[in-house]
């Protein structure tokens, strides 16, 4: 049993350059020399008490004992998630916004969202010249930005989509970034904000018209507890949040390229393969590649846990990237085998690459479904609507950079549609 005092700590200095050059291996580092899954550095000029586990991630979510107000960081805030969005909310506040996004995210739109991709892609490929390699990376941001948007019915003018699906991007490599990746995020959240707040006005002031049951029309007209419409900044902000994490599968997608490469047998066993062998692909794939590093909460309460004492305010960091690597967990983690999915039984706790703990109740993404099905989508289409050759690239990604993806973007070349025109 630690105490405080015996606890592990990092060096008296601040860590937050250790953090930028480490990126996702930053927590994990530590706990493997000092041989433990809690130990206390310090970042941003803070105590940070750190975890990792199966175990810890149920009680990072456990909303009695830690709480998201004022655990994001402004910077992040104003590029990556919105200020003041659902990521900062606790209580009865974050369960009423949740149950908006959850109305959202439910199985008919999870195969809505699976079939425009599908057909997405085919059409986009439609235009792919034989001769002219394409970068999937790139192309994913693209068609992912317009499946995004014709699902929410959010309007989209061709001429805008490079943009839009740049902007969105930027949004999500301003994570753990300084200087201009940063600066980019911020200028990407800020024009895209105007574009969709313009929309909701729109919708609002009866220019445009929504369906009803639309993400566009349920995000114009959510109410508040104080039965208030969400402010049109808000509002923008929140849909926001749930076109860009569609958008940000493009990195998913991209190592799941890099995982057909390299295991042919997998493409293969994926021609024509089953749903579950597909499902067994994609989640060994987002177990094994990097996505979300980490995720700090603060305590809401003092508390004690493994004996040692987490005073209220404290800073806690979650290591999501080393907990879907944790040996304790996981047989052979720095292996890609799918297989593994084939007879797990689902857990809360720990295969956590977009958040853990109960979806409908807590903080854990409610879009994981969405991301599957994109994902299975694209995969199909990989392997079973077109050929293409891998020309020599760099395919390498750095652990150090928050987030990372492949250095060549995944380069296609060589591309042959295997059916007809649609």
């Amino acid at each position: 049993m630690k105490s405080n005092d015996t606890l592990p700590k990092d060096s008296p200095l601040d860590h937050t350059m250790n953090l930028m050059r480490e990126g996702y291996e930053f927590l994990s580092h530590r706990m493997e020399r000092f041989q433990t899954d809690l130990f206390e550095t310090r970042v941003m000029g803070q105590k940070v008490l750190c975890i990792r586990g199966a175990e810890a991630v149920k009680l990072f979510y456990d909303p009695e004992r830690f709480k998201r107000h004022r655990a994001t960081p402004k910077r992040i805030q104003k590029s990556l998630f919105g200020e003041n969005a659902i990521q900062t909310m606790d209580d009865k506040a974050h369960l009423h916004r949740k149950q908006l996004f959850l109305s959202m995210m439910k199985s008919e739109d999870e195969r809505e969202l699976a079939r425009l991709t599908h057909k997405t892609w085919r059409r986009v490929a439609e235009g792919w010249k034989k001769s002219r390699p394409i970068v999937l990376f790139d192309e994913a941001k693209r068609v992912l930005c317009q499946v995004a948007c014709e699902w929410a019915e959010v309007p989209l003018k061709s001429t805008e989509i490079n943009r839009r699906a740049e902007d969105f991007h930027a949004m999500v490599d301003a994570f753990g970034a300084v200087g201009p990746r940063h600066w980019r995020g911020r200028k990407g959240r800020r024009r895209t904000e105007r574009w969709i707040q313009s929309i909701i006005h729109q919708v609002r002031t009866g220019s445009l018209q929504a369906r009803e049951g639309s993400p566009l029309y349920k995000v114009s007209y959510h109410r508040e507890l104080n039965g208030k419409l969400l402010d049109e900044r808000m509002a923008a902000i929140e849909l926001i949040n749930v076109l860009r994490p569609i958008v940000a599968i493009a990195t998913f997608i991209s190592f799941a390229a890099i995982a057909l490469q390299e295991h042919p047998e997998w493409q293969e066993r994926l021609k024509k393969g089953s749903n579950e062998e597909f499902h067994m692909f994609v989640q060994e794939v987002r177990r094994y590649y990097p996505f979300a590093p980490l995720i700090g909460a603060k305590v809401r309460k003092s508390f004690t846990w493994k004996g040692v004492r987490f005073k209220k305010g404290r800073l806690v960091f979650l290591d999501m990237y080393g907990t879907n690597h944790d040996p304790k967990l996981w047989d052979e983690p720095d292996a890609f085998r799918p297989e593994r999915f084939q007879e797990r039984k689902d857990s809360l706790y720990d295969f956590i690459p977009q958040g853990g703990g109960d979806p409908r109740k807590g903080h854990r993404c409610p879009g994981e479904g969405i991301t599957v099905e994109v994902m299975k989508a694209t995969m199909d289409f990989l392997v079973n609507d077109i050929d293409y050759d891998v020309p020599d690239q760099d395919i390498s990604y750095s652990l150090s950079r928050m987030p990372t993806r492949p250095e060549s973007g995944y380069i296609m070349a060589n591309i042959e549609r295997k059916y007809e025109h649609v």
